[in-house]
């Protein structure tokens, strides 16, 4: 009986124990990106601006490796060379770098989830010239 009542409390000390450290309170969520659907997302005023900050000012996407963000050409070299793929949206290659699912993401510093949400709803409403 005393050996019975030892396994018993030790189960208990050990499932209590589990228990105890299964729990993360403490532990903050990131925040779900912003959701830009319900709003127009226009490339002159919401997607150059990304491209502007993050991918010509380093000399990469300026003209020296595809595609060429600079404003004059952004546009039609993300259009024409099949960067964007607005039937699913998901899968286009600019948001694919973007996230970091094809590959390092772009920019070098890190995917950044209110840039890749625009980017994401401005393909999805048909990615136009606007």
């Amino acid at each position: 009986m005393k050996i019975m009542s030892k396994i018993w409390t030790g189960s208990l000390a050990i499932a209590l124990a589990i228990g105890l450290n299964s729990c993360y309170y403490d532990q903050v969520l990131p925040a779900p990106p912003p959701d830009f659907s319900d709003s127009p997302v226009l490339f002159s005023a919401d997607i150059q601006p990304i491209f502007n900050a993050n991918c010509t000012t380093s000399g990469c996407h300026s003209g020296n490796i595809s595609p060429n963000l600079l404003s004059a050409n952004s546009y039609n070299n993300l259009k024409n060379g099949n960067y964007l793929n607005t039937t699913t949206p998901e899968s286009s290659v600019l948001y694919l770098w973007m996230t970091g699912k094809k590959s390092l993401p772009m920019p070098p510093a890190g995917p950044n989830a209110e840039n890749n949400a625009k980017v994401l709803a401005w393909i999805k409403q048909g990615a136009l010239n606007n």
